[in-house]
């Protein structure tokens, strides 16, 4: 069985930008104040939620290993 990945955003950083969702439209949705939600807050690691992460201008998305909280993204300094 593959890695399952937590996903958060950090609202308060989000600037409504659509990259997460245009890279992921699946994993990631924009309420009505533009802020952007996971889909699910847990799911199969995949390449196309790793681009939302990555494609995101304000670094607002984390990913981390669902059974062990290990961060997957952002990459620690």
């Amino acid at each position: 069985m593959g890695d399952r990945w937590h996903v958060e955003v950090d609202r308060s950083v989000c600037i409504g930008s659509r990259m997460c969702v245009n890279h992921a439209p699946d994993g990631f949705r924009l309420d009505s104040a533009r802020q952007s939600h996971p889909g699910d807050p847990e799911t199969d690691a995949n390449e196309r939620v790793l681009a939302a992460a990555e494609g995101c201008p304000v670094e607002a998305i984390t990913l981390t290993l669902a059974d062990s909280g290990e961060v997957v993204f952002p990459p620690e300094d």
